[in-house]
C-alpha cells in the first residue's frame, strides 16, 4: 500500500517510527511534512495529507500530531475521507472493518510509540469487505454529499 503520512511538530518522532515500520513491512509513503525543527499549521498538513488520498495517489492516510483529534477533525472536511482517531486496538479495527475508514489518526502524547505501532500493523492488516456495514457507509457518504453542496 502507498501511504500519504503527516504530522505536526508535536508528533515528528512519532511519524518517522512510523515511516520506518512502513519500510519493513513493504510499504510505501508519501511525506507531507513536517520536517525536525519545523513547524505547522496542523491543518494544512492534514488537507495536504488527505488530497493525496482522496486523488487516488495514495491508497490511506496516517496523520500523527499531539492527541490526534484536531487532525481527525480537520481531515473529516475534505470530501470522500473517513478519518479515525485510534488509540486502541479495538477502535482501529473497526475503523476499517465497521466504517472503511481511509485515515488514521493518533496522539503522540497519548499512544506510546511501541502501541502506536502495534495499532498501525492492525490497521495496515485489515480490509473492508461488503457486509452489515456496507448500508452505513454508504449512508456517510450520502450526507457528505448533501452537505458539500
Amino acid at each position: 500500500m502507498k501511504i500519504s503520512i503527516g504530522c505536526d511538530e508535536a508528533a515528528y518522532e512519532l511519524k518517522e517510527a512510523i515511516k520506518k515500520r512502513l519500510e519493513e513491512t513493504g510499504h510505501t509513503y508519501v511525506d507531507n511534512g513536517v520536517e525536525a525543527g519545523e513547524s505547522a499549521l496542523y491543518p494544512d498538513v492534514a488537507v495536504k495529507t488527505c488530497e493525496k488520498v482522496t486523488s487516488g495517489e495514495c491508497d490511506r492516510g496516517i496523520l500523527v500530531c499531539g492527541t490526534g483529534i484536531g487532525m481527525a477533525m480537520t481531515a473529516n472536511k475534505v470530501p470522500g475521507i473517513r478519518a479515525a482517531v485510534c488509540h486502541d486496538p479495538f477502535s482501529t479495527e473497526r475503523s476499517i472493518l465497521s466504517n472503511d475508514g481511509n485515515v488514521m489518526c493518533m496522539g503522540a502524547r497519548v499512544v506510546a510509540p511501541q502501541l502506536a505501532l502495534y495499532l498501525l500493523d492492525i490497521w495496515m492488516g485489515l480490509e473492508f469487505k461488503d457486509g452489515p456495514s456496507t448500508e452505513k457507509v454508504e449512508r456517510i457518504t450520502y450526507y457528505e454529499k448533501q452537505f458539500s453542496k
